[in-house]
């Protein structure tokens, strides 16, 4: 049988980090089959918390990631519809809750859930509901339904005996069935809850490999009482560990840490996002760390997922996304950053010769602006900054470099970036002087900036003759004030 994943979000907002490497493992899963099926549904049946736009993120964020899925809600498929409330139209989960409780596997249940909700929240992770309408028989309950009393669904879990389950990345778990609460699996107003929906949803639409959080490994002994009692077969459980803020607190959308959309907003690529988030709890058998996605489906190994959180460190992500654009061909490059050049640069410069010179040195392209604002207008400076121990330079040394390279390059016709070097690189033999004593107060003095990207000759090809020779002699006659 092929391998079928599925990626179930529900719409609530941007797209959460851990979410996002949720999507990616079960795509890498999927594709490691040759034949594998990568499926994307949308879990909406918790309507209180949908918000408007979000299942267009989803679709987005996907697509920008390069994780397209076989089947869901736009492509289609053969086990659609892939939004779980138009499957509650059709009635189809009240119709698998009637007959799980036909089967023994859960009962109407006709207490005030409000005030249920009300205990569950004082007690925590401690409170375990046991429902008293399980003394009901199912002909008292129906008789109560047909009168127009106000239900829920309950599951009914066996007071004795265990559950037990295989996990990829936990090994083999078993739960005593007498700790296991009593969950609801149909709501009053006819909408399933996550716990249930998602066994009848992974059964129909022929999923094979379940992979979610950690957080579900509490109640996955309940969906495997659910599947028991329909006789159906258990997909193979890969339940990951959470992404951290630190070492106590998960990433939480809720608690305004970074979507993707805040990342891509940030200047990071949604490839360098990829590859960081696929390493946050997976180890690649190799000593390495850049991974396209195709190279990340040769790699990915679930056994190689370890069961302690991991945490997001926004500064390797930062390292990640510059290794990612140091590592793009100039073409590629430029079509790339382009928009934040232009951002920047309104100036009728080669932009392309600038995308050559911060390349080496942006990490995200939110760097790159703050970079370029010396190209359009030349800014006021102070002479100290010529002082400078490492390269042996004050205002004195400096306007000793700065007046002969004025003679040089105003006599210079050939402005390319091979012609300014080789006669640059010539006057600190002629001066007497370093190399650093005549080219940093050069580009100094032609940007006005003490760090750029790029050099005095980099620099000086861009700005043209007529625009260096301006900002050099501005500088030499500030020097000579």
């Amino acid at each position: 049988m092929a391998i079928r994943t599925r990626f179930a979000p529900s719409p609530t907002g941007y797209m959460h980090i851990g979410n996002l490497r949720t999507a990616l493992y079960a795509y890498l899963v999927a594709r490691k089959d040759p034949e594998g099926v990568f499926i994307l549904r949308i879990e909406d049946t918790d309507q209180g918390r949908l918000v408007e736009g979000a299942t267009d993120i989803i679709y987005d964020t996907l697509k920008s990631c390069g994780l397209h899925h076989d089947e869901g809600p736009d492509v289609g498929g053969e086990y659609g519809p892939y939004v779980q409330s138009e499957r509650v139209k059709e009635g189809l989960y009240l119709k698998y809750a009637k007959e799980l409780i036909k089967l023994g596997g859960a009962h109407y249940c006709f207490c005030d859930q409000e005030k249920i909700d009300e205990q569950r929240k004082e007690a925590g992770d401690s409170f375990k509901y046991t429902d008293p309408c399980t003394s009901l028989s199912l002909e008292e309950a129906e008789q109560r339904v047909a009168n127009g009393e106000k239900y829920v669904i309950r599951q009914t879990i066996p007071s004795e005996g265990t559950t037990s389950f295989d996990d990829e990345v936990f090994g083999r778990i078993t739960v005593d069935n007498s700790t296991l609460d009593e969950s609801v699996l149909i709501k009053s107003d006819g909408f399933p809850t996550y716990n249930f929906a998602n066994v009848i949803d992974d059964h129909l639409m022929g999923i094979t490999d379940v992979v979610r959080g950690m957080e579900y490994l509490s109640s996955t002994p309940k969906y495997n009482l659910i599947y028991e009692a329909f006789g159906w077969d258990i997909p193979r459980y890969i339940h990951c560990p959470p992404v951290m803020k630190d070492e106590h607190n998960k990433l939480s959308k809720r608690n305004g840490d970074a979507s993707f959309q805040d990342l891509m907003t940030k200047g990071y690529l949604p490839e360098a996002v990829l590859n960081y988030i696929a390493l946050l709890g997976w180890s690649p058998e190799e000593d390495r760390e850049v991974f396209t996605v195709d190279e990340l489906v040769q790699a990915f190994n679930v056994k190689h997922i370890g069961t302690n959180g991991s945490i997001f460190d926004p500064e390797k992500l930062t390292w990640l996304n510059g290794v990612w654009l140091r590592n793009m061909d100039l073409d590629t490059y430029y079509e790339t950053v382009k928009e934040k050049i232009d951002e920047a640069v309104k100036g009728n410069f080669d932009k392309k010769s600038i995308a050559a010179i911060i390349q080496p040195r942006a990490n995200t392209l939110q760097d790159i602006p703050p970079m370029l604002g010396f190209f359009d207008s030349f800014p006021a400076y102070d002479n100290s900054l010529y002082n400078n121990k490492k390269m042996k330079t004050n205002p004195e040394v400096a306007l000793e470099a700065l007046k002969p390279a004025y003679d040089l390059l105003s006599k210079h016709d050939d402005w390319s970036q091979e012609a300014l070097h080789t006669a640059l690189m010539e006057l600190p033999k002629q001066l007497g002087k370093k190399n650093g004593q005549v080219l940093f107060p050069l580009r100094l003095a032609i940007t006005g900036m003490q760090s750029t990207p790029g050099g005095a000759i980099e620099i000086a090809a861009i700005l043209g003759k007529e625009e260096t020779l301006r900002r050099l002699q501005l500088s030499i006659e500030q020097l000579e004030k």
